[in-house]
């Protein structure tokens, strides 16, 4: 036993003779002599326990305290999980009752016949069976991914309006947020200069036709684009297909390793769809541009149905990119009152309001089937990531990736009933919050509630029995932002469509809004933020100042918000304003 008490105390010995004796101490001696002295101490400890445990009395007592302790771990376990199971089951028995959904096949579109789907054209099954590949392509089409012995495939639908699909330092377009049109000087000049040659990986892609000698800016850009000419008329052919349902592959396990290739796609194609009848536009086929815009509206609507968060933000990115032609069409008054009623009608149903509520409450469902996937592969790898611990930044201190870990394993071992608790978490959230932030019945955002849902987001209280509901819901309140203002341009679009149906016909525009309907729009949609009507005026040019009041819900005379006091508009402040370029 002293020899015990002699190798415990010996660490302590020599640490106070180093400090006696003025020697200096580093930080990693300091965590040497501190390791060694925790090593000496436990193996102290475990003799003295053996030695203890080595009494048949004691190895008893011993034995009918790990009996105890297992005993109060089942029944902590099985309260937990009968609590947890008995929440959520009684939530959703009393909302179900409402007419609310919890189950994630609820929110999958119907099948449709392949012979009658946009999605199943040839063009999108080569173009997903190029971009997936033999193994993942069986995810989506649930057959051999061959077809009479074919095994490549080629992707017609990979369109870009660059040369490398990357856009960060080319041309752009105007933005009619921001009051300007596209310049198609800047355009011909990007696509008549030679492929620059210095890039890593080179440029091996979207090498664009273009004539001996220069044309007009919009003669260049439409020969450019030229070279998509049949994919888009294969695609527009196909949009006649009445109903569209790409096939997401729902019935895997877990709903997070769903593919959704087919949605760059489609942002893609409507920035090449957009160039083109912004070019139509310019040189003088109005026709053609308005096809153009009414495919784009097409491929708006291609994945409506679909519940996913992402697929409903790429619907919000495409109708912002289609509205820029129908304002520089507008602007320069080269749109005739058939193709404005026709592009009037397809702006009509657009209800982002509606879809974002749709898209909460399938996101839930979603997030639902996410924890129950989870709770059953009872993955280490899986909680690993959810945790964090799978994602090491480089500032990361050893000890802050040791509690990540920490943090996993107790994860990993937390009750059934746990995730339940979570699932609860997520829905009462919505029930509560989230679901209020619109009112699509009333044509109503409610920008204070989208706020108080962000900061308790931001805020939200982190526990294990709601751990993973906090990271499944940081994104719903960026949604609602997204999808409420796309809906106040869609508005101040539908309003702005109207006001040059009316100049066509009386030479003019009107002294107020009242003069529209119904012979020039149905009913002028009032201002989604406090739900008084849009405000309007005439300025001295001959043309006018349409906008709504924005999320501060405060009239600022028709002047945009800027964002960091740069020219980028903010729709957080100041209005959001629909007017033309000085000419």
């Amino acid at each position: 036993m002293a020899w015990l008490v002699l190798m415990a105390a010996t660490p302590v010995i020599f640490f106070v003779i180093m400090l006696v004796s003025g020697e200096r101490i580093t930080g990693e001696e300091l965590g040497l002599w501190v390791a060694f002295a925790l090593c000496v101490t436990t193996a102290f400890l475990a003799v003295l326990f053996i030695r203890w445990l080595f009494c048949w009395r004691n190895f008893k007592r011993f034995l009918f305290g790990c009996a105890c302790f297992a005993t109060l771990i089942a029944l902590f376990y099985a309260e937990e999980d009968w609590r947890g199971k008995h929440d959520w089951e009684k939530f959703k028995r009393e909302w179900e009752a409402k007419g609310e959904h919890f189950d994630f096949k609820d929110f999958i579109p119907p099948p449709v016949p392949d012979d009658q789907n946009f999605a199943m054209a040839p063009i999108w099954v080569e173009s997903i069976k190029a971009t997936l590949g033999p193994k993942n392509s069986l995810q989506w089409f649930g057959d051999n991914y061959a077809e009479n012995g074919r095994t490549n495939f080629t992707d017609r639908m990979a369109l870009n309006v660059w040369r490398d699909n990357n856009g960060s330092n080319e041309p752009t377009n105007g933005y009619w947020a921001k009051g300007t049109v596209t310049d198609l000087k800047a355009w011909q000049a990007y696509y008549r200069a030679p492929a620059p040659t210095n890039r890593n990986p080179p440029i091996t892609t979207n090498e664009f036709p273009i004539a001996s000698q220069p044309q007009t800016p919009a003669q260049d850009v439409l020969l450019a684009l030229s070279k998509y000419d049949p994919v888009i008329e294969e695609l527009r052919t196909a949009s006649q297909l009445p109903y569209t349902r790409f096939p997401l592959g729902y019935d895997i396990e877990e709903p997070d390793a769903i593919f959704l290739p087919h949605l760059a796609k489609l942002k893609q194609c409507s920035q090449v769809l957009q160039l083109r009848a912004i070019a139509e536009l310019q040189n003088g086929e109005s026709e053609k541009a308005a096809d153009d815009v009414k495919l784009s509206f097409r491929l708006i609507n291609s994945v409506r149905t679909e519940p996913f968060v992402i697929s409903h933000l790429v619907r919000v990115a495409i109708c912002e990119i289609t509205l820029q032609p129908i304002y520089e069409g507008l602007a320069k008054h080269q749109w005739s009152d058939a193709q404005l009623a026709e592009i009037g009608d397809e702006l009509s149903p657009l209800d982002f309001l509606a879809d974002v509520q749709f898209c909460m409450r399938s996101d839930r469902a979603f997030m639902s089937k996410e924890i129950d996937f989870l709770k059953k592969s009872h993955s280490y790898k899986q909680y690993l990531w959810l945790s964090g611990a799978g994602n090491f930044e480089e500032d990361d201190t050893t000890a802050k990736e040791f509690t990540k870990k920490i943090r996993a394993i107790e994860f990993y071992l937390m009750p059934a009933g746990w995730f339940d608790q979570n699932k609860l978490a997520i829905a009462e959230f919505q029930q509560q919050q989230s679901l209020h932030i619109v009112d699509p019945e009333k044509h109503q955002s409610f920008p204070e509630i989208a706020n108080r849902v962000n900061r308790l987001q931001v805020n939200w209280q982190s526990t294990t029995r709601n751990f993973i509901a906090g990271l499944f819901m940081d994104s719903l309140a960026a949604s609602a932002r997204k999808a409420t203002r796309e809906q106040a341009s869609v508005d101040l679009a539908r309003g702005a469509i109207a006001l040059e149906r009316y100049r066509l016909a009386h030479g003019e525009f009107p002294e107020s809004l009242d003069a529209l309907a119904p012979q020039f729009i149905a009913q002028v949609p009032h201002d989604i933020f406090g739900g008084q009507p849009l405000h309007y005026r005439r300025t001295d040019d001959g043309q006018f100042v349409l906008y709504s009041v924005g999320p501060n819900e405060k009239d600022d005379g028709g002047i945009t918000g800027h964002r960091n006091g740069g020219s980028a508009p903010d729709f957080e402040s100041g209005d959001w304003v629909w007017r033309y370029p000085v000419r």
